[in-house]
């Protein structure tokens, strides 16, 4: 069974339109990344995946269950969200961050419990985060601030995470941790990871399922290597390219074609490397 399923999806912003009669099925204990253009809605997508956004006609399934007659805490407690560019309350601490991620599992009979504090340490180590957990999070770098809120996610300890590009403003290095981080959960816990990427390769490298979104419809889903090539570039991305193999990886690698410098080929003996 799918962990979300929508069928006849029919979204949109006021009066305008993004998606109409929209079928999708997220595949379980997989990494699935929504692809597309700017203004595509791809973010409006995964919104409305995590109830965060209602639907004009048709209906999202959460684990088989119709989302939109589950109660607040019961999503969340089979999906997290994690929204692009997220902001604390000025002063918070990394601590005090994560273990907002508890709040699903408290009432009035049900405080907080030895299995909180357990979540909240674990997801302070598998982020990395323990040494931090004292800092204030408007104080951290942009990675160790996205790590952060993630370890709050993973502290709700659902099997379903949505992120909305986690990578946004992040440098190589820090976009490499968050997605190898969100890897691992995927490989040694099996949570479903649902992402938003702008970046066409490490979508390809790190998704076993990729959903190419256009003008307010799915333009092809399925295993980058199976989907990902130039015409799908062409049509999503309006862009002319060249599709190879990552010479790391063997996952697709689209090359752009544009301006820029053309460099002869160099003999090895003469490149040296200045440490």
């Amino acid at each position: 069974m799918p962990s979300i399923q929508a069928k006849n999806l029919t979204l949109s912003y006021g009066q305008k339109p993004i998606f109409s009669n929209l079928d999708l099925l997220i595949p379980t204990g997989k990494i699935t990344v929504f692809i597309g253009s700017n203004g595509c809605g791809k973010s409006t997508l995964l919104r409305s995946l995590a109830r965060l956004l209602k639907p004009q006609e048709g209906s999202i399934l959460l684990d088989g269950s119709e989302i939109s007659k589950l109660s607040s805490k019961e999503v969340a407690r089979r999906l997290a969200i994690l929204p692009q560019g997220p902001i604390a309350p000025e002063g918070l601490t990394v601590h005090q961050l994560v273990k907002q991620g508890r709040y699903p599992y408290q009432s009035w009979l049900q405080q907080w419990s030895h299995e909180d504090e357990k979540m909240v340490k674990k997801a302070l180590e598998v982020t990395h985060m323990n040494e931090l957990s004292a800092r204030s999070v408007d104080s951290l770098s942009g990675g160790q601030r996205q790590r952060a809120w993630i370890a709050m996610t993973l502290a709700q300890n659902t099997p379903t995470i949505l992120l909305d590009e986690p990578t946004t403003y992040l440098d190589m290095t820090h976009q490499i941790e968050i997605l190898d981080l969100l890897f691992d959960l995927n490989e040694q816990e099996n949570r479903t990871i649902v992402m938003v990427l702008h970046d066409i390769n490490l979508a390809c490298r790190y998704a076993h399922h990729i959903v190419a979104v256009k003008e307010g419809r799915i333009y092809a889903q399925g295993e980058p290597e199976i989907i990902m090539n130039e015409q799908l570039i062409r049509d999503v991305f309006d862009m002319e390219c060249q599709v190879t193999a990552d010479p790391i990886f063997g996952t697709p690698l689209c090359i752009p074609y544009g301006k820029g410098r053309k460099v002869a080929a160099v003999d090895a003996e003469r490149v040296k490397i200045v440490i």
